[in-house]
């Protein structure tokens, strides 16, 4: 995918986002020469934070802004689109078909970097529906720690485009299933080099409309890869070796060591992780990797320990796992919690959120094991419901009332959960300020 060159070219960037998903294109664009549109269908109003980081090249001249709505012609009388990938059903989306039919090359963020990169051999990509996040990062810490240079980028890490890229550091791509079906359906389909994946769960069914289209967007990440590429694909993968020429390795078991990051799920991520670093480098030692892993403190949002009310056995945790959006995960975290004790008696649960048409009925049959389990968001009242009459259940409605009654019920040795297995769009920006409120209201009520 040769890079388009963008001096003097007018681009439009669709879908800034309330969180800044166009943003490092569009300051990317901007400094290219390019003369940049942004525009996106919220109002400036919802969109303050990411507008006030572009202000200075809107003052400037060299970004101009259509907010509040769309129009076509900012679709067909342009050289380029530049498509957040979230923005839904592109496929049938007016304005992306009139571009399309009016001959205008659409790309995306995640495209332009890749095409700016040094080296394809040199990028690693990671999907999955549980672990991706988490995944990631061990990776960049295991590679770190022996050594080699590594940047972060995709749905982890920030934009590279704005970012030098050494050409001998390893780029670790955390790829959503959105960046996958735009990369796998480009006019020059794109896979990396080491290719990863975790497991493969419903997940996004309001954006792929069905299971079948979110595996094979999926399913891009090996589908393009050369011979002598790599995959590491989790224990019930093995069935995509056959997708790919790359030469595969199933993992099947997770490491032995005690992590500081708790589940078995993290031990199975942290085995992932050594064998893709040998991957990159067959020269690594397992061991050292493995001793390296030992030190990696987990990510923010992704089952962190965020309060301790006291020392001992007999001390209230608080776990933050906001970034928790499908069922699978919630079930994981909570399995994670319970593995010490055998039992998730002692685990108060909040869960719900944002409705991405995924099956909730897995944290609802929770609730018969748990100390608590309090419904909260969009599709808090669901997840009671199909709980029936269980005594733990609560419906709170908000995270706000969820913490109070739940800290109101905790006993000494209880643990608070939020493991929503939603999204957070319903009544949060994004995962961040849903696991950010959380841990503020546990701080102030918990003391």
């Amino acid at each position: 995918m040769p890079p388009i060159d963008l001096h003097g070219k007018r681009a439009t960037v669709m879908g800034l986002g309330r969180f800044g998903g166009g943003l490092g294109a569009a300051r990317y664009l901007a400094s290219q020469g390019a003369q940049v549109l942004v525009t996106d269908l919220s109002p400036p109003e919802k969109l303050a934070e990411p507008l006030a980081e572009i202000e200075p090249l809107v003052k400037a001249g060299r970004i101009t802004t259509r907010l509040g709505e769309h129009r076509a012609e900012d679709f067909t009388n342009t050289d380029l689109i530049v498509a957040n990938p979230a923005v839904p059903h592109p496929w049938d989306n007016p304005y992306l078909l009139a571009a399309k039919t009016a001959g205008v090359p659409i790309t995306t963020e995640i495209q332009l970097q890749i095409e700016r990169l040094p080296s394809r051999d040199h990028i690693i990509g990671i999907t999955g529906s549980v672990g991706k996040s988490t995944t990631t990062a061990m990776i960049a810490h295991a590679l770190r720690g022996a050594g080699h240079a590594v940047l972060l980028g995709g749905n982890i890490g920030g934009s590279l485009l704005e970012r030098e890229v050494p050409a001998d550091a390893w780029v670790v791509l955390e790829l959503s299933s959105f960046m996958l079906h735009w990369l796998g359906t480009a006019p020059q389909p794109w896979s990396p080099a080491v290719a990863v994946c975790t497991n493969i769960a419903p997940n996004h069914l309001d954006w792929h409309g069905s299971m079948e289209h979110y595996t094979a967007s999926k399913q891009h990440l090996v589908r393009h890869q050369h011979s002598g590429d790599r995959a590491v694909l989790g224990p019930t993968l093995a069935d995509w070796a056959s997708l790919t020429p790359a030469r595969c390795t199933v993992i099947s078991e997770p490491v032995t060591a005690s992590l500081t990051v708790p589940g078995a799920h993290n031990r199975l991520n942290a085995a992932v992780a050594i064998e893709t670093a040998i991957a990159t480098d067959p020269s690594l030692d397992r061991q050292q990797l493995l001793a390296s892993l030992l030190s990696f403190p987990g990510l923010e949002h992704r089952l962190a320990l965020c309060h301790r009310s006291s020392a001992g056995p007999q001390a209230r945790l608080f776990f933050n796992d906001s970034k928790c959006t499908t069922p699978e995960a919630t079930l994981t975290a909570v399995a994670s919690l319970a593995e010490a004790s055998g039992s998730p008696a002692h685990i108060h649960l909040i869960a719900g959120g944002y409705d991405k048409k995924a099956d909730l009925t897995p944290i609802s049959r929770l609730a018969q094991g748990l100390a608590g389990l309090y419904c909260i968001g969009d599709t808090g009242p669901a997840i009671a419901e199909a709980a029936g009459n269980a005594p733990a259940v609560h419906r709170c409605g908000t995270l706000d009332a969820a913490v109070r009654s739940a800290i109101d019920r905790m006993r000494p040795g209880d643990v608070l959960l939020l493991s929503p297995g939603c999204a957070s769009w319903d009544q949060f920006i994004n995962y961040e300020h849903r696991g950010d409120a959380f841990v503020r209201l546990v701080k102030d009520l918990a003391r």
